[in-house]
Formats: C-alpha cells, sequence, structure tokens
C-alpha cells in the first residue's frame, strides 16, 4: 500500500507531513482573487513521461466519461446542444450503480423564490422496514456546473444517501443557466432549504437535523443555502456536505493547472460553466457566487471532500481551512488519486465506497442519540 492510499479519504489532520489544508503547502489559498494573475506551466523533460497520478482503478472510468462528456468550450458552445448530447449517450459511459432500497419516491414541486416558478423536486424517504423513528432531512442539490443534469443524473446518489443515511432526501432541480443566470440557482436553493424546514414534520424529520448537501455546483449552492440562512436568520442548518465543491469564480490556483486536462473534468469545462452562469455582467465576486470570499463564521459545521486530480481541490481545501478559521467545525477528506465524480461508483472504486459511507455517517449523526442498524428505533446504514 503506498503512502497515497494510506492517505486517501483519511481527516487532514491525520495525513503525513502538512495537512492538506495547511495554506503553506497551498500558498494559493489565500483571500479569493478575481483577477488572474499569470503563472509558468511546470516543465517537463521531453524524454520523460509525466507519471498518471489517478488511482489504477479510477482510469478507465475518467477515459470512458471524457469520451461521452461534451466539449463543453471547444466544438459544443450551446447549453442545449450539450444537454442534448448527454441525455443521447452519457448516461451509457456512468456503469450501473448498486441498487439501494428506499421508500416512497415522489416528484413534485414546490414554491419557488417570490415571483419565480414552482421548483421541482423529487423526495426519497427510507424504507420503513429498516428505518424507524425521526430522521435527518437533506436538501440535496445536483452538480453540472450550474447549467447541466438534474433529478435523474443524480437519482442514485440520492437514493443511496436515503438509503445509507435513513434520511429524507429533498432532491432539487433548480434553475439552470445561461437560460436562468445568477442568482436564480442560489435563490431557488434557499426557497428549496426553506419549504423542507417547514414541512420537517411531514417528511418524518427530526427538526434538528436539517442538512444541505451537493456535489460540485451543488455543492456551492449546499453552502451558499446555509450562508444565505445564517445571514436572513434561519432555517437553522444541522450541517453541510460539500462535496468537491464549486466555491470560487476565480478559478486561478495551481490545482487549475495541475488538472487543467485528462482528469474527466477540465479547466476549459469550469470557464465554459461559469460563462453560462455568470453571463457577461456577473459578479463572480458575490458572496453567493463564490463563498470562498464570504464571512463564514456562524455557519454550521461541514463535512467537506475533496479530490486530489480535480481543478477544484484548492479551493475546496481552502474552505476548510477558512471555516476553521472562523470556528466552524470541519471534516475534511482527502482522496489524493481520485477524480471529479468518483463519489458516483462505490461499486466500483473502494475510495468511493469509504467515501459515501462517511458521508452517509455524518448526515446520520445529526440525529442526537440515534441507535445503530439493527436496534429499536435504529435505521439501516
Amino acid at each position: 500500500m503506498t503512502g497515497a492510499d494510506r492517505a486517501a479519504g483519511q481527516p487532514t489532520d491525520q495525513l503525513a507531513g502538512k495537512p492538506a489544508d495547511d495554506p503553506q503547502s497551498h500558498p494559493a489559498h489565500q483571500p479569493t482573487q478575481h483577477q488572474p494573475t499569470q503563472h509558468q506551466p511546470t516543465q517537463h523533460p521531453p524524454d520523460i513521461p509525466v507519471p498518471d497520478r489517478l488511482a489504477p482503478a479510477a482510469r478507465p472510468l475518467v477515459d470512458a466519461l471524457s469520451a461521452a462528456f461534451p466539449d463543453l468550450g471547444g466544438a459544443v458552445t450551446d447549453a442545449a446542444q450539450a444537454r442534448r448530447i448527454m441525455d443521447a449517450g452519457g448516461r451509457s459511459a456512468h456503469p450501473p450503480k448498486p441498487s439501494r432500497t428506499v421508500g416512497p419516491v415522489v416528484d413534485r414541486t414546490i414554491p419557488g423564490p417570490v415571483g419565480a416558478p414552482e421548483i421541482p423536486v423529487r423526495v426519497y424517504l427510507p424504507d420503513p422496514e429498516t428505518c424507524r423513528g425521526p430522521r435527518p432531512t437533506v436538501v440535496f442539490f445536483h452538480g453540472g456546473g450550474y447549467t447541466l443534469c438534474g433529478l435523474d443524473s443524480h437519482d442514485a446518489t440520492a437514493r443511496g444517501l436515503c438509503a445509507r443515511a435513513g434520511a429524507a432526501v429533498v432532491s432539487v432541480a433548480y434553475r439552470l443557466a445561461p437560460e436562468h443566470r445568477f442568482p436564480a440557482a442560489a435563490d431557488d436553493a434557499y426557497a428549496a432549504l426553506c419549504w423542507s424546514a417547514r414541512e420537517i414534520s411531514s417528511l418524518g424529520g427530526d427538526p434538528d437535523a436539517l442538512v444541505t448537501a451537493g456535489d460540485s455546483s451543488g455543492g456551492g449552492l449546499a453552502t451558499v443555502a446555509a450562508l444565505t440562512a445564517r445571514d436572513r436568520g434561519g432555517p437553522a442548518v444541522a450541517l453541510q456536505v460539500l462535496i468537491y465543491p464549486v466555491l470560487d469564480a476565480g478559478q486561478d490556483t495551481p490545482s487549475y493547472r495541475e488538472n487543467a486536462e485528462g482528469y474527466f473534468l477540465t479547466a476549459a469545462h469550469m470557464r465554459w460553466f461559469w460563462q453560462q452562469y455568470l453571463g457577461p455582467d456577473g459578479d463572480g465576486a458575490h458572496p453567493h457566487a463564490s463563498p470562498l470570499g464570504a464571512e463564514l463564521a456562524g455557519l454550521p459545521p461541514a463535512h467537506l471532500v475533496t479530490a486530489g486530480c480535480d481543478p477544484l481541490r484548492d479551493e475546496g481545501i481552502a474552505y476548510a481551512r477558512r471555516l476553521r478559521a472562523a470556528g466552524v467545525p470541519v471534516t475534511h477528506r482527502h482522496h489524493p488519486d481520485m477524480f471529479h465524480g468518483f463519489l458516483g461508483f462505490p461499486g466500483l472504486l473502494d475510495e468511493a465506497e469509504t467515501a459515501v459511507t462517511a458521508v452517509a455517517e455524518a448526515i446520520a449523526s445529526t440525529v442526537k442519540d440515534r441507535k445503530n442498524s439493527g436496534e429499536e428505533g435504529g435505521c439501516a446504514g
């Protein structure tokens, strides 16, 4: 087992040497800047191959995903075209995921922000045979660069969280860019959080165990919803679960250069996503667009997942550091040899299984004095 294997999935304060969120080990992690500076790329002798930093089991998945994904910002510049490509063939690159038993699953709409359309959501409840008693309620926001994906693309993820954590999950189909630019998605996220808090009793939820969660752009929305709740006096959020989140429109970190291409999500993809979301006049420095630059004191505890082979790696690590500096409890799980999106493959990657299990345990722990699986009143893990 390599040092990276031993470190994968461990809290950063348990890693050998400096923790991954130590600002000295990541000098770019200073307050967010939105005027990129010039950097010289790392030079490698032409006759020496650059070693693959991905885990061997991850490379075939990354190659398959990359081959099926639209060439965003290159041959594909239109969001509608990108969605058609993904609908037509993108899902074939995703191997089947293990099925998870849940209870009722209902599609419905909920009130949107004032003056905005209703928001489609998919509500997952745990299997009543394996989960009894109060449960967490997870408001989940899907990834896709604020532009792609939806309830179906993240059905397996939401279903898995419901089953593993014994949680009610409200998966939110927020408005997508460029048809609806910033702050439409952020506004929808907060509206969905407020609805979930109002309906928590009907969902069987513990009123003290309301969780925001999301991956990629959805991770950014999960923390923006928590920020808005803090600033507007509620609802109270027990935990924010941020899975390789989008947190900084500046796009100017070492990880953007080290992982610019070759690891599924590329720096070019992210440039295109931000162009769609912000448009020509959007304020990328606004804390609801770039929460890395927000005032973070008073936020709920966070469980944060980052991947080493991901352009977003450094902003996630910096966010964990800034949360801790603001006095916010943080559990940070860093996976050095994984890629953006790896949590979608728990049946194929051991590190994905480890990461998903840790996320589910963090969510389940928001219910106080919850019994373990198999005991009276407990839930299956």
